[in-house]
């Protein structure tokens, strides 16, 4: 069995669909960069002992390394990986992925621009559309083995809610106000860019299981 450590993170993604275009947000932590709303999956603090015990070294990235983390990413001892894993499938002590896309889609809505959102976020539903898991795999110049998964999820448009959020995205995306809210057609996202914008690999998964372009090297 390998001893390098294991990067793990794990992620929930929203796909917003404007006819054949998917709306994309301007990363605040990776400039010139957009992707899908979303974010990493939070754990709570009764799970801090049982990450302790595993092993696991939470990474803190800036700009955000002052602000509360509990991110369910960072490294573990390769024989942690499969207790690991089996606690995260209880569900317990962590955000599920639903949880997880109302706190991120409330905080993103203000980094671009958009305002504090006027919807009752609770009452939003999600829709899971389909799960990647990449790895544990090498990463090139990298010390550890990577372990990534993301969770993709439409927005319930059936209730008010859920279609009051599509819309009022559908229109900044289209928008020229509001520069950091995109819609990238399925060519723009093969691609790799929209305008200015490089596009996310992990964008990829809006449309399908298979990443299209390699990763971006994340601000340091």
């Amino acid at each position: 069995m390998s001893r390098t450590p294991v990067r793990i993170s794990f992620s929930a993604l929203l796909r917003v669909r404007d006819d054949d275009r998917f709306v994309l947000f301007h990363s605040p932590t990776r400039p010139g960069v957009c992707g899908p709303p979303g974010g990493v999956i939070k754990y709570f603090p009764p799970a801090a002992g049982v990450l302790e015990r595993l092993g696991f070294d939470e990474e803190r990235t800036p700009p955000r390394i002052e602000v509360a983390g509990m991110d369910l990413r960072g490294l573990l001892p390769a024989g942690s990986v499969r207790r690991f894993l089996a606690w995260f499938a209880t569900g317990a002590y962590r955000e599920h992925a639903e949880d997880c896309l109302r706190r991120e889609l409330a905080e993103e809505s203000l980094e671009v621009g958009l305002g504090p959102t006027a919807e009752n976020l609770h009452e939003a539903r999600f829709a899971h559309v389909r799960t990647v898991v990449e790895g544990p795999a090498a990463v090139p110049g990298k010390p550890y083995r990577q372990l990534r998964r993301f969770e993709v999820y439409d927005l319930v448009t059936g209730n008010g809610v859920g279609l009051r959020i599509t819309r009022r995205l559908a229109r900044a995306g289209r928008a020229a106000e509001h520069p950091d809210v995109v819609c990238a057609s399925r060519s723009d996202i093969r691609h790799g860019r929209l305008g200015r914008l490089l596009i996310a690999p992990q964008s990829a998964f809006l449309m399908g299981g298979v990443r299209l372009t390699p990763d971006l090297p994340p601000v340091r």
